[in-house]
């Protein structure tokens, strides 16, 4: 079954449809984005279901019966647990203050079908001493530690100015005694620390430690696809604001095989360019993504992307172009080719909609490139694709 096109490429088809010139057919729309002609009709016709002009069900309709029946099924469990809590705990009220005793309650639901984590949540425990008790009793001095960091993290989300005196004294009065150098360890540990002790992180700061090594070395080769992704950010000025635009290349046929265009530049730009790209080529395990060694790409959201996808992270050097170079190079066609071409650019959609068309119609498809012997990237494909994959 194939593989469906990430929602950000379907909107921009369609603006690209909906804004064609006179003469310009769907078929050729399509033909230019590497789609079918009936796929692309049924986008424009879900685009005018979303916009009302047409009677169906929207995409937030659908996700508001899905999320209805969600809440609904949870709350059936939530109902569930405290109805066995009742009669499990009928007279003895002393047993809410010791979860030992609740834990085998919590086991039972989980083998009735009650999710661990909605059980704990209603019980109000702590999923991670119920999974160390299931695998091994815990003593009593571990879990007089865990009670006392959980009341020290709960001071500390209801008053993130309190230091670790008033998080000792928060504790007392919820019936947990301790130092206050206990206080400050157990704090230390979970990160309940005062927000008015913390050092303010000024500009002009070095850039911190690549948290991946640079696998790549300046050979920006590939003898397969998936073998290695080059990523860039990018940023340009329209008259409503800066467009921020990330894009991953597969260094064996200069394609780019992902992106994400948006009005800011946080962590999540590059997290949905690596979801587009695994969306449209499949398995991608091993592959490698080389990038430079901006916040964006050390964020822990980009980690646990690459995770996800058993994907392997690399960085060049700080203020080093050279390490990078292949997508320095496309960047200078895309700046010529696109961003050069108009002196202002009144709305961010209009230069969304000329970058994705220049790559799609003109860099994919009509632009041939010695490096692949004349051909286009997608001829590439289609031409050394079956080789590559009989090589494998």
């Amino acid at each position: 079954m194939p593989r469906p096109f990430p929602r950000e490429f379907r909107d921009d088809v369609v603006a690209v449809a909906r804004r064609r010139e006179p003469g310009v057919t769907l078929r050729q729309v399509a033909e230019d984005f590497g789609i079918s002609e009936a796929s692309l009709t049924n986008w424009l016709k879900r685009a005018d279901i979303e916009e009302g002009s047409r009677p169906g069900q929207t995409r937030d309709e659908v996700a508001e019966v899905r999320d209805l029946r969600r809440r609904n099924r949870l709350l059936e469990q939530e109902n569930e647990v405290l109805r066995k809590a009742a009669a499990y705990l009928a007279g003895e009220p002393e047993a809410w203050r010791l979860p030992k005793m609740i834990y085998p309650l919590v086991s039972e639901l989980a083998d009735d079908g009650v999710p661990v984590t909605v059980s704990c949540r209603v019980l109000k425990l702590a999923r991670q001493p119920y999974y160390r008790w299931k695998r091994d009793p815990v003593a009593d001095a571990e879990w007089l530690r865990a009670r006392r960091m959980n009341v020290l993290f709960d001071g500390h989300v209801d008053d993130a100015t309190l230091g670790y005196r008033q998080l000792a004294n928060f504790a007392r009065r919820r019936g947990l005694r301790m130092s206050r150098r206990t206080a400050w360890s157990l704090a230390s540990q979970v990160g309940a620390v005062s927000t008015s002790q913390r050092s303010r992180r000024g500009k002009g700061k070095k850039a911190g430690p690549p948290v991946f090594d640079d696998l790549v070395k300046r050979l920006f080769t590939a003898d397969a696809p998936n073998r290695l992704w080059l990523t860039d950010l990018t940023e340009h000025w329209t008259a409503e604001g800066k467009l921020y635009c990330c894009m991953i290349k597969d260094a064996w046929s200069n394609r780019i095989v992902g992106y994400s265009i948006k009005s800011t530049m946080h962590a999540d730009i590059v997290v949905d360019a690596i979801e587009h790209a695994v969306a449209r080529r499949g398995d991608v395990a091993g592959c490698i993504l080389h990038a430079h060694r901006g916040s964006q790409f050390r964020s822990q959201a980009v980690a646990r992307a690459l995770r996800r996808h058993d994907m392997v992270g690399s960085m060049g050097r700080v203020a080093s172009a050279a390490d990078n170079a292949a997508m320095e190079s496309f960047w200078s066609l895309l700046q010529k080719n696109v961003l050069n071409q108009q002196r202002r650019w009144e709305t961010r959609q209009d230069l969304r909609l000329a970058i994705v068309t220049w790559v799609e119609r003109r860099y994919h498809r009509q632009r041939e490139q010695d490096g692949l012997g004349g051909l286009t990237p997608i001829e590439f494909e289609t031409t050394m694709e079956p080789a590559a994959i009989l090589a494998a």
